[in-house]
């Protein structure tokens, strides 16, 4: 392939300049528009596939396909950031429906159980672009001293490591060699309760245990025929393995992970046993970086009010476009610091109880757990041990392999 070249999702080799061309549901569908005929179903969603599939940049082993996802961040937030900072309403009614379009498409997303990169190209650009504004607009003011503008960089750097780590392996369990999916056949029907919900347990027959089903020494089996029965294990009909306690399996992830937490969508991954840690620690620095950059902002934009005054109360700040602009990032930076410390402080609240969002979220549907504190935590009482052991528990994540008792064992 030359740079403009690419294969297409058909397998058909194409070229960037025939990027308008020959897409037979647009062909259909202009054709239906014109005749006032109704579009067949799915027509808009191939034309969406084909755009997205020949949206690429020449490279040098062929055209690389840019993901749809990444663009309106890189676009549109500094289109916005940059209108909101013409007037005071501009500025309101941007930063009011900004949280709101993207809890919208958030929830159509999840509906769908769609893997996207909006959400970290939101996070990361978001970053990136406050820090330009930071350095070309409230530095050059001479109230900030190099030393607070190293200190900001080294926060930043921390946090960016912090979310380097948390986007690695959150813990998957190993599939089984070959992708084998073993068959049901030798499990009891009764026992086969659970699906990729992870709550219900089953017992397998003798014959079904003779199998290993991932071919590792590291594997998960079924159990035995003689074993104890009541003891339940977890059996995920999607990866075809028994997991161990506190797993569960991630439809967007498509893999089951130890010691489920949930799929964040700001780190496009999930949060388990082996990137937990690093994903409160990026939490962490993220908002002390944060916190830390709208104070040196809004001493500078407004010198004679406190910062928590100059937020809410600061008559200078349309006054030039320069402060207009460093004010509405400090708002924009402020919705989303309100943000994460919600979830940063649901996930200090469910450590301090040993529970994690999916245990909680499970319990609800169950009503088998304890609403604590507002709501804002619940307490299923299964791991709890108390607040120190809990804690230990959660810094002691990651730092060996996981124990596997004689049930897992063939």
């Amino acid at each position: 392939l030359c740079c403009c070249e690419y294969v297409d999702r058909r397998g058909r080799r194409s070229h960037l300049a025939e990027c308008c061309c020959d897409c037979r549901d647009l062909d259909e569908g202009c054709d239906r528009w014109l005749a006032c005929k109704s579009l067949p179903p799915r027509a808009l969603e191939s034309i969406a596939d084909t755009v997205a599939d020949r949206l690429r940049v020449p490279w040098f082993s062929g055209a690389v396909r840019i993901n749809v996802s990444l663009v309106p961040p890189l676009v549109l937030l500094p289109v916005l950031l940059h209108v909101a900072s013409l007037h005071f309403l501009l500025g309101l009614i941007i930063l009011t429906s900004l949280p709101v379009v993207v809890l919208w498409y958030y929830y159509l997303t999840h509906r769908r159980k769609e893997r996207t990169l909006f959400f970290l190209s939101l996070g990361l650009f978001s970053l990136g672009y406050m820090y330009y504004v930071f350095l070309q607009e409230v530095v050059p003011r001479g109230h900030v001293q190099h030393s607070q503008v190293v200190a900001l960089t080294c926060g930043l750097i921390l946090m960016l490591a912090a979310l380097s780590r948390a986007k690695k392996d959150p813990g998957y369990l190993p599939i089984p060699a070959g992708n084998e999916k073993p068959s049901h056949q030798g499990l009891p029907n009764k026992g086969v309760r659970g699906s990729t919900s992870g709550v219900h347990g089953i017992a397998t027959s003798g014959a079904a245990s003779s199998r290993a089903l991932n071919g590792e020494a590291k594997g998960y089996s079924r159990m035995a025929a003689d074993e104890t029965e009541g003891v339940k294990k977890d059996w995920c009909t999607k990866c075809q393995l028994v997991r161990p306690a506190r797993a569960g399996h991630c439809r967007l992830c498509g893999r089951c992970v130890r010691r489920l937490d949930h799929h964040c969508v700001w780190i496009n991954s999930c949060v388990g046993e082996q990137n937990h840690q690093a994903f409160i620690l990026a939490l962490s620095f993220f908002m002390l970086t944060s916190v830390y950059g709208i104070t040196l902002t809004l001493h500078t934009v407004c010198r004679d009010r406190t910062p928590i005054v100059a937020l809410f109360y600061c008559p200078g700040a349309y006054s030039d476009y320069s402060s207009a602009l460093s004010f509405t990032c400090v708002w924009y930076c402020a919705i989303v610091t309100a943000g994460m410390g919600y979830i940063l402080l649901i996930q200090l609240l469910n450590i301090s109880y040993n529970v994690t969002e999916r245990e909680a979220r499970l319990a609800l549907r169950d009503n088998t757990g304890r609403r604590l504190l507002g709501g804002l935590v619940i307490d299923t009482g299964q791991y709890n041990r108390g607040f120190l052991c809990n804690w230990g528990h959660f810094l002691s994540l990651g730092s060996s392999p996981p124990q596997r008792s004689a049930e897992d064992i063939v």
